[in-house]
């Protein structure tokens, strides 16, 4: 095999191979050689069928997969002879008229990964802000877990529901021109006045009813509603009321914990006040790691690969332009987000700089995700398919190293975080939670010494509050991937002409370690497990016994 360099521009390289003609039909002889014993043909024995009529047979399928065999191992000599790290999957492509019997010239592209310097580790100072879960906390708790356990009793039949009681309906909805809708029947569908779960002014108009009224309400669903049909549009609903109940007061005692599968009240206390020191040290947790990030940006600069950050753009794009579409003026909100598009640009840049550097640090010191862990992670990952999809999901991250390691890059980053705790010089400073949360929030936590953003949320200081901020509910979740690189499966270049994928070598590993995970997408990964019946029950189109008017959330 020839082997040219065409490109060596920054981080951009290109090369041509030629695989001769004669390698590959070496190969194809030998495939012809090994399948031929097991080939069944009529008028022959078993395993004597001649070699020339198993080319005929099969010579063409077999030719293709010799062609894709060689380039496949063309490519992985060009990366371990050139000593290249792809920082993307090859751009692969056969050049001009190509046909069996022909020398094959292949065209590679890709993009390296940058020499990283050594990272400066030493000098980090890190404030550590924490809130003591204090016994008024676990009160507050306490009182908001009671008042979700309410008990329900039948009320006096001259009894008019009032805010707080629950009513139990059957009911008919139809449009202003009173033909029923799609979903709009159900029955005995029990919701608590005033709790905001059905439409503005569906639950006010049930303020005063008794057992065995009929009512017909009228009704506007919201311009956001999720059945486009009914977005905006007047309705009414045919009421029969078929129950009308008050709740009792829920005594916080040890007889509520049990109620709860609980010894006592004061197991029930512990629990409390374990979660709530787990919210904590998130949020402090999350406060750390940002202020970390910022100091690692502002101490490193170096060239990254063009097409990672375009990755990781677009997957930030991605998310705001979907989250636009559900503000009040979407065309409002795009317009903000495009006026702010290069900020977005330097965000997805810092993320993938941060996201190799974090890579660099972990690999140069050591750290590791044992097989034993990512054989966790991957069963951990399963739960979110039905039963009959999880194992193939299992086989095809063991069959696809790229969803392999984006598995595995949360916790592998994690780790490296957890290193740099303990190499970082740590004060402590006790402060309330709205203080804490107020800290994460703040601009002066996010300077990256370049410009002054959140990055962690991946959103420019606004304006206006026309375009949602996508990422305030998910801080202590996100706060892990926020600044990484991004190199999905789904966003690989598949090999022109050949269905072969092309792997990385071995030292390219140290980058999809520090890559960010959701989920391991990708056109092979089976299809998710049906949502919950509690997100059914939102649909608008649901049959009877769904709660049609319910408010739509947004997302």
């Amino acid at each position: 095999m020839q082997t040219v360099e065409t490109l060596n521009e920054g981080l951009k390289r290109a090369y041509t191979l030629k695989i001769t003609a004669k390698d590959i039909d070496a190969k194809v002889d030998a495939e012809v050689k090994r399948v031929a014993p097991q080939v069944r043909m009529p008028g022959f024995r078993p395993g004597k069928v001649p070699a020339n009529l198993v080319r005929k047979m099969h010579g063409e399928a077999i030719a293709q997969d010799a062609l894709n065999t060689s380039i496949q191992e063309g490519i992985q000599k060009l990366l371990v002879d050139h000593k290249l790290r792809p920082a993307m999957q090859p751009a692969v492509s056969i050049e001009g008229d190509y046909a069996p019997g022909k020398d094959a010239e292949i065209k590679v592209e890709l993009e390296v990964l940058p020499d990283v310097p050594a990272p400066s580790i030493d000098g980090l100072k890190l404030e550590r802000l924490t809130v003591p879960a204090d016994d008024a906390e676990v009160q507050k708790q306490l009182e908001q877990l009671a008042s979700n356990q309410k008990s329900w009793s039948e009320a006096p039949a001259d009894h008019g529901a009032a805010t707080g009681d629950q009513v139990t309906m059957d009911f008919v909805g139809k449009t202003a021109d009173g033909v029923a809708f799609e979903g709009g029947t159900g029955e005995g569908m029990a919701v608590e006045i005033g709790s905001g779960r059905l439409i503005p002014g569906f639950e006010d108009q049930l303020v005063g009813v008794k057992v065995g009224d009929e009512k017909q309400i009228n009704v506007t669903f919201p311009d956001d509603y999720g059945a486009k049909n009914l977005a905006g549009q007047p309705a009414t609903f045919d009421l029969k009321i078929t129950a009308v109940q008050t709740a009792g007061e829920t005594q916080i005692d040890d007889e509520f914990a049990k109620q709860l599968g609980l010894q006592d009240l004061e197991q029930l206390k512990g629990l409390l006040k374990g979660q709530i020191e787990q919210q904590l040290g998130g949020l402090t947790r999350t406060y750390m790691k940002r202020k970390l990030l910022d100091q690692l940006a502002a101490g490193h600069d170096f060239p990254v690969p063009p097409s990672m950050v375009d990755a990781e753009f677009q997957q930030i794009w991605h998310q705001l332009m979907h989250e636009a579409e559900h503000e009040e003026d979407p065309e409002a909100a795009k317009a903000e987000l495009e006026a702010e598009r290069d900020d977005y640009l330097k965000i997805a840049e810092r993320r993938v700089r941060l996201g190799l550097l974090l890579s660099e640090i972990g690999t140069a010191n050591g750290v590791e995700v044992s097989q034993q862990e990512m054989s966790r992670l991957v069963a951990q990952a399963a739960q979110q398919y039905g039963p009959e999809d999880r194992k193939r999901f299992i086989e095809y991250v063991q069959q696809e190293p790229m969803a392999a390691a984006q598995l595995r890059a949360p916790l592998f980053e994690d780790k490296v975080v957890d290193f740099l705790f303990d190499k970082a010089e740590i004060s402590d400073r006790e402060v309330t939670r709205e203080e804490l949360e107020a800290a994460i929030e703040s601009d002066e936590g996010f300077d990256t010494g370049t410009h002054h953003h959140d990055h962690d949320n991946h959103k420019p200081k606004a304006k206006k509050a026309t375009a949602k901020k996508p990422a305030k509910e998910e801080a202590a979740a996100d706060e892990a991937k926020a600044e990484e690189p991004a190199k999905k499966a789904a966003t690989r270049k598949a090999p022109s002409k050949t269905d072969k994928k092309v792997e990385t070598p071995a030292d390219a590993d140290a980058l999809v370690e520090a890559e960010p995970v959701k989920k391991a997408a990708s056109k092979k990964a089976p299809a998710k497990k049906a949502e919950t019946a509690e997100a059914a029950e939102e649909a608008p189109a649901k049959p009877a016994k769904k709660a049609p008017a319910k408010k739509k959330t947004e997302g």
